[in-house]
């Protein structure tokens, strides 16, 4: 990529360098997650503008073994769109995962796997999760999550029918969203009909979170519910409102590769990387060839955010 806003391009570029601590592996497969985009944009809050750079944040990779590895943490301006990358970090594969699986599904997968397991450890597993977007690759994967370890019920809130009843079909219940604050309040109260959710997983962020703490701030003061702020996609800014931190039980925290302690990180990382090839999660993936990447960032048809 040359610039930000700019597509990327099969091109030749610089070698990466092989440091001390790093290893040369060979592309599999990498996925365009939102982050990747946001990143090469310069718009991540980890971007730094340096340009030309190659995108991707994470792959599945070949070592000079055979062996394949699940990977990321590039130095910049390299990225994980290449032929080669050097790699500080490899977790192998188990036996049997699908590598386009695991390349498209540990990033937006282990955004909501972190706050899950999180919980399951110090409060025991959510009985009700409810996911605001749901509807994207990474909400997706939070339904089926919540479900895989154990959650009652999930309640994804979102926009679109169609999207909304893929949703139900993972085993979620579904709240659709109208657009207007007040509205969307109201439904969702009126669908937790006064039992408070245990987790929330925010996607979205935005009028929507106004509208999911509107609708909290209305339920009586237990159980307690932590919420959770993953994406931003409705908006960077939402206004809490007072009456909700002291009214009632709540903790209002993000899930981000900043906030994450990497040690714990890595180990459910490999608990995951196991999920995925147990088949316990569905991951949906289009496959191109490197070669055909600008088309790949410009296809159309992606599953809607929210």
């Amino acid at each position: 990529m040359t610039s930000a806003g700019a597509a990327p391009e099969y091109q030749e570029f610089p070698e990466p360098e092989a440091g001390e601590g790093l290893q040369l592996v060979e592309l599999v497969a990498s996925a365009i997650h939102p982050v990747v985009r946001s990143k090469a944009d310069g718009v991540h809050y980890s971007s730094t503008g340096q340009y030309p750079m190659v995108p991707g944040v994470d792959a599945v990779a070949r070592t000079a073994d055979g062996t394949l590895v699940y990977t990321g943490e590039t130095r910049l301006p390299w990225g994980t769109f290449a032929e080669r990358m050097a790699v500080p970090m490899a977790a192998p594969l188990p036996q049997g995962a699908d590598p386009l699986a695991v390349a498209a599904g540990m990033n937006p997968g282990m955004s909501s796997w972190m706050p899950l397991t999180a919980h399951a450890d110090e409060r025991g597993v959510p009985g009700t999760v409810m996911v605001l977007g749901p509807t994207g690759a990474a909400g997706g994967l939070a339904v089926q999550n919540a479900l895989a370890l154990g959650a009652r019920r999930v309640i994804g809130v979102g926009r679109g029918a169609a999207d909304l009843a893929r949703v139900a079909g993972l085993g979620a219940e579904t709240v659709e969203l109208a657009g207007d604050r007040d509205t969307d309040a109201q439904a969702i109260a009126a669908h937790l009909d006064g039992a408070a959710p245990d987790l929330v997983l925010d996607y979205l962020w935005g009028t929507p979170a106004e509208s999911a703490f509107q609708a909290l701030s209305d339920l009586p003061g237990t159980p307690s519910t932590d919420y959770v702020e993953i994406g931003s996609v409705a908006g960077p800014r939402a206004a809490v409102p007072a009456a909700l931190l002291r009214s009632r039980p709540f903790r209002l925290s993000g899930s981000g590769i900043g906030s994450f302690d990497m040690r714990r990180y890595l180990i459910q990382g490999q608990a995951y990387l196991q999920v995925i090839a147990d088949g316990k999660v569905t991951v949906d993936a289009a496959a191109y060839p490197l070669p055909q990447c600008t088309q790949a960032w410009t296809a159309k048809g992606a599953p809607a955010p929210y």
